[in-house]
């Protein structure tokens, strides 16, 4: 009797904890207008969390997708994403070799992170800057900067 009552008491503990807990998955769609060119393709990095942002080598990212370019314009999604912080970069990556470019001390290829609409020695990108709340199904449009 003891043994029933105590698997009992586990089962409706295990119940009313799953009820509290938001298993709820999300998915972010990202479109990137607006390119300079339809050559390459577009990586999309996403990040999760805080000081993974600015990433120079690009390996700090959750995930990680690249979509084809039609019309100058990509679009892509994350599906399966916890309730959470996140926060997008782009990069145009016109020869497909899965970096971006450098010049003269400036990019050669465009770039774009949530929320920024122009990038400059006063507007640096951060995790903090550039992220969202996702708590929903959402869509984004990311601007590509070129310099």
């Amino acid at each position: 009797m003891k043994k029933t009552i105590y698997f009992l008491a586990l089962v409706f503990a295990g119940i009313i904890s799953l009820s509290f807990t938001d298993n709820e998955m999300h998915s972010l769609t990202v479109t990137v207008n607006s390119l300079r060119n339809s050559d390459g393709e577009i990586l999309f990095l996403l990040y999760n969390q805080d000081g993974t942002i600015p990433d120079k080598d690009r390996t700090k990212y959750y995930k990680k997708l690249s979509g084809n370019i039609a019309s100058k314009t990509a679009t892509i999604t994350f599906d399966n994403l916890p309730q959470g912080k996140y926060a997008v970069n782009i990069i145009h990556d016109e020869n497909s070799n899965g970096k971006i470019d450098i010049g003269f001390l400036l990019p050669k290829e465009g770039m774009g992170f949530s929320n920024f609409t122009k990038l400059n020695i006063r507007n640096r990108p951060s995790f903090t800057k550039a992220s969202f709340e996702l708590n929903t199904d959402i869509s984004i449009d990311v601007k590509t900067i070129y310099m």
